[in-house]
């Protein structure tokens, strides 16, 4: 399994940034449009994974407050806040996300190290202009140290912890809080719902990993499937809800009105599809794993689900747990769906944060960057 995550430093300015070697040398010598690769070992990159950072504490001190959600339950495999360990608030990082890796009835065995710690890392960087002197600029108050930069806010978190499944899936997960899917569909959105920087990071995506002239199901499909012309596909299929939305798009050869939290089957033969694409709608499934089981049955051996999505959902839509789980977990909840199917192998995670949002873009003069994206897929076993 690999993950990978891509973070842009719009106008970086790399020169007194604090960076390991061989990183300084590389981002402050290589040429522009160039891209350099290293390998750290555990402990080099980033501190190594410390046994003192795994404690045993008293459930009461897990402060389980309602956060909007109803009373929060620690997991086994969850992070959470930090601030929710009543011992952890008046230390240093104390708001840090803690990882939860054990619960039982008179105790909580809680992980407080980085989730990378311990893991070999291979860092990329490259630039797209010539690296300028001065601080780091990735916001206003963004640290120097470029080891955090590349670490913060979640790299790591869409692990299982030693390989134990995480539990996802206690507490109701799947609840929603409009299950009306025909009404809510009813009327067409012709509207896209992520940027045009990001719609064109997925498209670029599906061209990577797709090949030319396969046949592709688009899940939970709309008006635009975001395939790169040069895949000249053989095939589009696309199932969604919504008639007009369907009819709109111009990839399809092929429309399906089926409602998947109704009926998970698919309306498709056996292994008929090269490739299944699901863009920014796999948060939306109620039934996840009969579906996953779906794509496998409909991929043809070594053919390849691609799941892609952000920061932004319809809230009445998308099922409880979504809306709980810190954004890098939730490439690990659906490599969990991956793994209930046992059909699926070579599974991976990728995420890109921090491109500038387009000046067009309607939200230009509130949010500088662009959304950030995650994107889980695997390829059929056979």
């Amino acid at each position: 399994m690999q993950h990978c995550d891509s973070l842009v430093l719009p106008r970086a300015q790399l020169a007194q940034a604090v960076l390991p070697e061989p990183l300084a040398q590389a981002v402050t010598d290589t040429p522009a449009g160039a891209v350099t690769t290293h390998r750290f070992a555990p402990g080099e990159l980033l501190a190594d994974w410390d046994p003192q950072g795994l404690v045993t504490v008293q459930p009461s001190t897990f402060d389980g407050r309602d956060l909007g959600g109803g009373p929060i339950q620690p997991r086994r495999g969850r992070f959470y806040p930090g601030s929710l360990l009543v011992t952890a608030r008046d230390q240093p990082g104390g708001g840090a996300p803690l990882r939860v890796v054990d619960v039982d009835t008179h105790s909580l065995r809680i992980d407080f190290n980085h989730p990378l710690a311990g893991k070999p890392l291979e860092v990329c960087t490259g630039s797209i202009s010539a690296p300028t002197t001065g601080p780091v600029v990735a916001g206003e108050d963004s640290p120097k140290d470029l080891r955090a930069l590349l670490t913060a806010n979640g790299p790591g978190m869409q692990g299982r912890w030693r390989d134990q499944p995480t539990d996802f899936f206690a507490d109701e997960p799947f609840l929603r809080a409009d299950d009306d899917d025909p009404g809510f569909y009813a009327r067409p959105r012709l509207v896209d719902h992520l940027d045009s920087a990001a719609i064109a990071e997925i498209r670029a995506l599906y061209g990577r990993l797709i090949p030319r002239r396969s046949r592709i199901l688009d899940l939970m499909a709309s008006w635009h499937s975001h395939l790169p012309a040069a895949l000249a596909p053989a095939q589009v299929a696309g199932v969604g809800m919504n008639a007009e939305e369907l009819a709109r798009n111009p990839a399809l050869t092929q429309r399906m009105l089926h409602d998947l939290n109704t009926e998970p089957r698919l309306p498709c033969a056996d292994a008929t599809f090269d490739a299944v694409v699901c863009t920014v709608s796999v948060e939306y499934l109620t039934n996840p794993f009969a579906v996953f089981r779906e794509l496998g049955r409909v991929l043809r051996p070594g053919g390849i689900a691609v799941m892609t999505f952000s920061n932004r959902w319809f809230p009445t839509k998308a099922i409880r747990l979504w809306q709980e789980l810190h954004a890098f977990e939730r490439p690990g909840l659906v490599l969990e769906y991956f793994r209930a199917t046992d059909c699926f192998r070579a599974l991976n995670t990728w995420s890109l944060r921090g491109l500038p949002r387009p000046a067009d873009d309607r939200y230009a003069r509130r949010l500088t960057l662009s959304d950030p994206l995650h994107a889980v897929w695997a390829r059929r076993s056979g």
